[in-house]
């Protein structure tokens, strides 16, 4: 029990990227479990995995309508699992820099939608996948729509790759777009084609962002009107102490309105004097204190 409730503290406290990675974790030992219980019970894997992965087929999506949310969520192969979850931790870090944990989580869902959908139309339009059918499983749109939000916002910030040495994210995200493009004629065309219609959404979501346009805003608020329905019973049921509950938490705020206050616009410039650090010299530049400090105030800000 202890184990668990460990277990517990350490995803309630843990930032959206990494719910989201211990998400990913735990449906890919749940399926390779299954998938060891099903090789010693001589049962098909694949009739297993079908019930997550997103089919090719509208009209199989139509019977099984979850699978394009669960297929950004599942994995069975370790490497395929390893190597999606090292870049979603590095980008992922990266984007809740500039951007908010909802919003995070929402362009998570948005480009795998987006992928899964264009991974699905591929196969109506392109004679090299008529007649044939394929699943669809692994992250890889939702984490690329991230890499290349990220990117499209701060281009110039660099990661220390090895034996490249600082590489800015613009050539990092250019890289990805280009080998999905160059392996689309591969055998795994379809998963290619969705990883690009996840960039698509990150680089949309980027640049509407930028005119002040946040197109996972109806997505966030789907997501907190289910919580609520979730955390309450009945969202619609009036409280007969919420009249004072307010009362309350209004005078707290007002008693305290005036530190919390100060202390965000102290956290908001020192942020931004180190973002504009980072757009000019790159992530390298930061002094231990700055990136202390960045580490601290984008921790508040979660």
């Amino acid at each position: 029990m202890t184990h668990i409730s460990d277990i517990k503290y350490r995803f309630r406290t843990a930032n959206m990227v990494m719910k989201l990675i211990y998400i990913n974790i735990a449906v890919f030992l749940v399926l390779r479990i299954a998938g060891i219980v099903c090789y010693f019970s001589g049962v098909n894997i694949m009739s297993f995995l079908s019930v997550v992965e997103l089919p090719s087929s509208f009209s199989m999506l139509a019977s099984s309508p979850w699978t394009l949310l669960t297929y950004m969520f599942a994995h069975y192969d370790i490497f395929h699992i390893l190597f999606n979850m090292l870049v979603l931790y590095w980008f992922g870090n990266i984007f809740l820099d500039f951007f908010t944990p909802k919003q995070f989580c929402g362009l998570y869902i948005i480009g795998g939608i987006c992928g899964g959908l264009l991974y699905m139309t591929s196969y109506l339009l392109f004679p090299g996948l008529s007649g044939s059918s394929g699943w669809l499983i692994g992250a890889s749109a939702s984490i690329m729509a991230i890499v290349l939000a990220t990117a499209v916002r701060a281009p110039h910030f660099s990661l220390n790759l090895l034996f490249f040495g600082p590489v800015s994210l613009k050539w990092i995200a250019i890289c990805y777009v280009i080998i999905d493009l160059l392996s689309i004629d591969g055998t795994n065309m379809g998963g290619h084609i969705a990883h690009l219609g996840g960039a698509a959404a990150g680089a949309a979501f980027a640049l509407l962002m930028a005119k002040g346009t946040d197109i996972s805003a109806p997505l966030n608020r789907f997501i907190d009107f289910i919580s609520g329905i979730g955390k309450q019973g009945n969202p619609f049921k009036k409280s007969r102490n919420k009249g004072a509950a307010n009362s309350s938490y209004q005078r707290q705020n007002k008693a305290q309105g005036t530190q919390a206050s100060t202390i965000s616009k102290e956290d908001e410039q020192t942020l931004d004097i180190i973002l504009d650090k980072i757009k000019k010299s790159g992530y390298s530049s930061l002094t231990e204190e700055e990136k202390r400090r960045l580490f601290q105030v984008s921790s508040k800000k979660q």
